[in-house]
């Protein structure tokens, strides 16, 4: 009987750690770096596919078929550069504001406005 709540309670305690750091730790290299004064700036390069595989695909899949998030793979002929920025940025049904900065935003509204 004793050996079993030992056994317990160490489960709960990796069980602990382990959504600690699937849903909150960071790491050394963040996906945004910080500047001298703390702030964030977008990542170098500005890439919109680097992006989006970085902050999108776990939602809509690595392809754009869709997942827990619509398909994005032909969004270009539903929706303008404007109106995807404006989605990204302000959110929509399921997808959340904010996901990434307006400069990324922006970036990734363009590329996916081709998509038709």
């Amino acid at each position: 009987m004793k050996k079993t709540l030992i056994t317990s309670g160490f489960n709960l305690i990796l069980l602990g750690c382990l959504v600690f750091l699937l849903f909150f730790y960071e790491g050394s290299q963040s996906s945004q770096a910080k500047s001298a004064g703390g702030e964030e700036t977008a990542p170098s390069g500005g890439n919109s596919e680097e992006i989006v595989s970085k902050s999108c695909i776990s939602c809509h899949g690595d392809n754009l078929q869709g997942g827990m998030g619509p398909a994005l793979d032909k969004i270009g002929s539903k929706y303008n550069q404007n109106e995807i920025e404006d989605i990204i940025n302000n959110g929509k049904n399921g997808m959340p504001a904010g996901v990434i900065s307006k400069e990324e935003a922006t970036v990734v509204a363009e590329w996916l406005s081709q998509k038709k």
